[in-house]
């Protein structure tokens, strides 16, 4: 399909095949056209059947409420494949269906007339330009022909209506009236034909004639290589020293030191910028009123408008850096899944030549008696999609060292805050003002013979303390190991882990079933099976929405004691 051919360097940016999709990306290279002050304009081309989609109607929204210089040219041929426009609007015109848009400048246009087609756009560009407002063309146009090579319109077509889009062919209109005009002769368009079909010809047998590609290229443009530390190359510190730093001043400070260490970076999200009001959680309190609205800001209660416009804007220039609050908490992030798998095949989609540098954070998890709707963790869904990091640090100082080389990597991350320790004593540490942790490097938190716990986020404090009580108690010595980086994963740490104790206890928030921890009995039982003296066990939440009221949720959630109960059980197998 066409549309997913570019030349970012030309500006020319490729699409995916979802509907609509782009219309954010336009918003988002139009916010960052406004930002820079350029004298340009976005440009969005898609079919009237489009706007149906709800991502559109948010990108035409926020571009009016922001009023961004960006145009959308909806190409109206009555069908979307073979769905009537009938059956997807009221208004004949689906561009009527924005009329009551403030800063929305709306123009019609007959699309099959190539002069009214430029003038229009032409006058639809100085506008953007001039009002720094965005534009709607809606283009009258025809589809001679069906919607694609699987797609037969004879069945919803009828003979007259087929007859009567030949007739309304735009390419010999444009012929008839260049000659009648005078502006060309039939001897000097069929010279143009000719040398057109030549050049057509000439391509097709290069395109034919050229190798086929090699299957290894499959792992080429994944992801970008990461920003490498170079003070903490193993992520960790003295901890003897210093003043201990709660886990949400850690990010606070962390997005502050790289706010000033790179002008070119942006937040936004919702209610995270609002006077003193710093997101609901205090996150990014004292932002705005040091780095401005321009720079830090809040977005609509729209979670796909949040991350498309945040990979449109990245677009624009490759030294952007973005971070944004995907959704205030985890579970309200759903809505932007699609752009969520935008962000993660864009590299590869096209082919290393443009990948979205955007930090998405979610405050994740329970413990908080949040109920079905502010307790979900969700990396067992995410961590299934290549080409996107995931991180979920435990500490106060892995947030600030993963925040750091998040922000500085190119490609995008996502990050996971367990809420639950954002005030929380156990999760205090230490924290070196430029503290990096590099990705795929997992933490040993606690040194063990007979047990190897493998964890991450709120379950590594549970982990600690089961451990302990196992030492104390019991006579068994367990070994905790944080993952802090999920994507990549640090393999080599929870092998060696393995071999050295031969039993493995994977502890974490999600639910067991589907979890993230599914994955890593896989890798152990594939690759360390040999050093096995006992079946890998795992604890986590079980398979059930998260309860309200408190003794449901200690119910479904894991905790020191089911860890502890497990590990016993684990040791006397």
């Amino acid at each position: 399909m066409s549309n997913h051919f570019a030349k970012p360097e030309w500006n020319i940016h490729n699409v995916s095949s979802a509907t609509g999709n782009h219309a954010l990306h336009a918003v988002g290279v139009a916010r960052a056209i406004k930002r820079y002050g350029a004298k340009a304009v976005a440009f969005c081309s898609m079919g009237e059947s489009a706007t149906s989609e709800g991502y559109v109607y948010e990108a035409i929204n926020g571009a009016s409420n922001e009023k961004l210089p960006v145009i959308f040219v909806l190409q109206d041929n009555n069908y979307g494949i073979s769905v009537h426009k009938r059956d997807q609007t009221a208004n004949w015109r689906a561009a009527e269906n924005f009329s009551g848009f403030k800063n929305l400048k709306i123009m019609y246009l007959d699309g099959k007339n190539v002069f009214t087609s430029m003038n229009v756009m032409t006058e639809a560009r100085q506008y953007a330009i001039d009002n720094q407002m965005p534009v709607i063309v809606h283009a009258s146009v025809v589809r001679i022909h069906s919607h694609s090579n699987s797609d037969k319109h004879e069945l919803y077509r009828d003979d007259n209506e087929r007859h009567c889009a030949r007739a309304s062919d735009p390419f010999e209109r444009y012929r008839k009236t260049l000659v009648i005009s005078g502006r060309a002769t039939e001897e000097e368009l069929d010279a143009i034909d000719k040398q057109v079909k030549e050049e057509v010809s000439k391509a097709h047998k290069k395109a034919i004639a050229a190798p086929d590609p090699d299957p290894a290229t499959i792992f080429d443009f994944v992801i970008p290589e990461p920003y490498m530390p170079s003070k903490y190359t193993d992520g960790t510190h003295d901890n003897s020293k210093g003043e201990k730093m709660k886990f949400i001043q850690a990010l606070n400070s962390t997005l502050k030191a790289e706010f000033r260490h790179n002008p070119d970076t942006f937040i936004w999200g919702q209610d995270i910028a609002n006077k003193d009001k710093g997101g609901i959680f205090n996150v990014t309190k004292g932002m705005q009123q040091e780095f401005g609205i321009d720079r830090v800001f809040n977005a609509p209660i729209a979670e796909d408008f949040i991350l498309g416009t945040a990979n449109g804007m990245s677009r624009f220039d490759k030294k952007i850096r973005i971070v944004v609050e995907g959704a205030e908490f985890a579970d309200y992030f759903w809505p932007a899944m699609e752009q969520f798998i935008e962000l993660t095949h864009d590299y590869w989609r096209s082919n290393g030549a443009f990948a979205p540098n955007v930090v998405v954070r979610l405050a994740s998890g329970g413990y908080i008696g949040g109920g079905l709707y502010h307790s979900q963790t969700i990396e067992g869904a995410l961590t299934t999609f290549p080409g996107v990091r995931v991180v979920y640090p435990s500490f106060a100082d892995d947030a600030a060292g993963l925040l750091r080389t998040a922000m500085r990597s190119e490609g995008p991350t996502l990050y996971l805050e367990p809420k639950a320790l954002y005030n929380d004593p156990v999760a205090e540490t230490i924290v070196p003002d430029d503290f990096e942790v590099p990705f795929g490097k997992a933490r040993i938190r606690r040194e063990g013979t007979d047990i190897s716990m493998i964890t991450y986020g709120n379950t590594t404090h549970m982990c600690l303390a089961a451990a302990k009580q196992l030492e104390e108690h019991d006579g068994i010595s367990a070994e905790v190991i944080d993952l802090r980086s999920l994507v990549p994963l640090d393999k080599e740490a929870v092998l060696n882990s393995v071999k050295k104790t031969n039993r493995v206890l994977v502890v974490h928030e999600d639910k067991v079933f589907g979890g993230f921890g599914a994955e890593l009995a896989a890798i152990i039982t594939e690759e360390a099976f040999q050093h096995l003296d006992a079946p890998v066990k795992r604890v986590g939440s079980t398979f059930t929405p998260v309860g309200f009221n408190r003794i449901l949720e200690k119910a479904i959630l894991p905790n020191t004691d089911k860890i502890y109960a497990a590990a016993k059980e684990l040791a006397s197998f």
